[in-house]
């Protein structure tokens, strides 16, 4: 038998080729096809993942920023806050600006309202800490123009109603809105000026140097019963029905802000007074009662941005415990009107001790007692 006549053999028992040792073993063209659709089904599977995973963080950090906008800041970047904490960090905050304490506290706001960006700034690379800020930035303006949509909507329906108006105030005509209406114009006018005075309210309308309308007054409508003491400013102020029920329409339900004159009927939310701070609407109210068609900073003479840092200031720049106690009263205030009182510290251990889940416990354990006293 010659050499080459096993290797024949072989081939013919086995079905199977051999190669030299740098050959490749062939295959059936069905079984190399069957492989390659397994790999491309693994490979797609994989991508679907990871599409969905990147879906899911796009969907999380596009809703978390939807808060930034009302309990944050109203218009700053999210970049400026944070390059203004690095900057404290690395070289203090000696000498610092007005401008600059807005952006702290704004950055203090943010790690509250989103308290795991810290870790996320840690864990991610400057791409993805750039795309994260990106997608929230994306749900902050969403958020925005979605409560100044439905609050330009609801307002309207609200002054119609509230002040009985012959003339019906229209949310998609806001030609008509403004000073150019007696009642917005009334609600928009500054504390210290009386619309009801024909000469005051021409000066308003042709914005004579006399009468210019700017962030540097308080509007009457945010005032209780939008009427103010001009011997003591602080009377009254922050304590509108609008003000409540733009609240209550974001933060809670466009149908719970129907019931703005009692006290609301959740739970106690003190801790969280901060948060209410923030979001009193005045800014977002000011924008519905004006006759601006489209957001932006500045409305003729009024800087919307700089009326926003006035209201943070009053809460939180406060010259001494007298003024901080006041403003904590009205925070308690809010906190009443939105969220209704909680009792539940008020009730001692000598009370609970009479009530029915303790006393039904009680009869419970002297049954049992009894039960194994007479076996």
């Amino acid at each position: 038998m010659s050499a080459s006549e096993p290797n024949r053999q072989n081939e013919t028992h086995s079905g199977l080729a051999i190669p030299d040792l740098s050959g490749a073993v062939p295959t059936s063209a069905e079984a190399r096809t069957k492989r390659r659709i397994a790999a491309l089904e693994d490979e797609l599977q994989m991508v679907k993942q990871e599409r969905g995973t990147k879906q899911r963080k796009t969907n999380y950090y596009v809703a978390q920023g939807r808060a930034i906008r009302c309990m944050v800041v109203l218009y700053t970047s999210l970049e400026d806050l944070i390059a203004e904490n690095n900057h404290r960090y690395e070289e203090g905050s000696e000498d610092a600006t007005a401008e600059q304490e807005h952006l702290q506290r704004g950055y203090i706001a943010l790690v509250q309202v989103l308290p795991w960006l810290h870790d996320r700034f840690a864990e991610l690379d400057i791409d993805d800490c750039e795309e994260m800020l990106k997608k929230l930035k994306r749900g902050a303006d969403a958020g925005r123009g979605d409560d100044t949509s439905t609050l330009k909507d609801l307002i309207a329906a609200w002054v119609n109603q509230d002040f009985h108006l012959s003339y019906i105030l229209k949310s998609d005509d806001k030609q008509s809105c403004g000073f150019v209406h007696n009642v917005c114009g009334k609600l928009l006018c500054p504390a210290e000026w009386d619309w009801g005075n024909d000469r005051v309210k021409a000066g308003i309308c042709e914005r004579t140097m006399d009468y210019i309308v700017s962030k540097n007054s308080w509007p009457l409508f945010v005032y209780e019963n939008y009427s103010v003491s001009s011997n003591d400013l602080e009377q009254g102020l922050f304590k509108s029905k609008i003000l409540v029920q733009a609240f209550k329409a974001t933060f809670t339900s466009p149908s719970s802000a129907r019931e703005a004159d009692g006290d609301g009927n959740g739970a106690d939310i003190l801790e969280n007074n901060r948060h209410a701070q923030r979001a009193l609407n005045q800014v977002k109210v000011h924008f519905a009662l004006s006759s601006v068609s489209s957001w932006h900073t500045v409305d003729g003479d009024f800087n919307y941005e700089a009326f926003w840092n006035n209201i943070v200031d009053f809460f939180e720049d406060v010259p001494g415990p007298v003024t901080q106690r006041r403003v904590n009263k009205l925070l308690e205030w809010w906190t009443r009107k939105i969220f209704g009182r909680n009792h539940c510290e008020d009730l001692t251990a000598e009370v609970v001790s009479h009530m029915s889940v303790t006393t039904l416990a009680e009869q419970r354990r002297m049954l049992e007692d009894a039960a194994f006293d007479s076996d």
